[in-house]
């Protein structure tokens, strides 16, 4: 017998072998135990949505561009931060963005951090990790993580929920 004949008894036999083993196997999976995740370009556009939207509300942040930042927040917004406690409404965010942020610190993302997940009929909810550095010196001296949910509605995106939380000295 030829190699080439050898070759293909050889894959005609393990082909048969798996065939055998997917339907002799004991386990069975139900297709309700098996997630169906979104089709890949739905959640690459998302995410894409989403990382753009993350973008231009901390350029606003940063560049304390505050009429901007609050086109972002629904008027009653609820924010809540592990240090500074909770905030309810669009205008007390605006106020301590322009009291503790502004001209003082700067956020940076963390890159390979954002992650976005869809809320059905709602919109998205986004995690991500991100730098604070000094505008003064340039250094970064803090990391946090961040928990945002975002709404679609009536073609405009805009956060219901800001959770900052693991604020911590940069290097721990």
């Amino acid at each position: 017998m030829d190699a080439e004949n050898s070759v293909n008894k050889y894959s005609a036999q393990l082909a048969a072998a798996l065939l055998f083993l997917a339907f002799a196997s004991p386990v069975v999976i139900r297709a309700a135990d098996v997630p169906v995740p979104p089709p890949a370009d739905t959640a690459d556009e998302l995410t894409r949505t989403i990382t753009a939207l993350d973008a231009a509300l901390f350029d606003s942040y940063n560049r304390c561009d505050l009429e901007k930042f609050a086109s972002y927040l629904v008027e009653d917004v609820e924010f809540y931060h592990d240090q500074g406690g909770v905030t309810w409404k669009r205008q007390d965010v605006i106020d301590g963005v322009r009291k503790n942020i502004c001209h003082k610190v700067r956020r940076e993302l963390v890159e390979g951090t954002l992650f976005v997940s869809p809320i059905k009929d709602f919109g998205a909810f986004e995690t991500a990790e991100h730098r604070f550095c000094e505008i003064d010196t340039g250094k970064c001296v803090g990391i946090a993580k961040t928990a945002m949910l975002w709404r679609l509605k009536d073609g405009r995106w805009q956060l219901t929920r800001i959770f900052s939380y693991d604020h911590r000295p940069l290097g721990e």
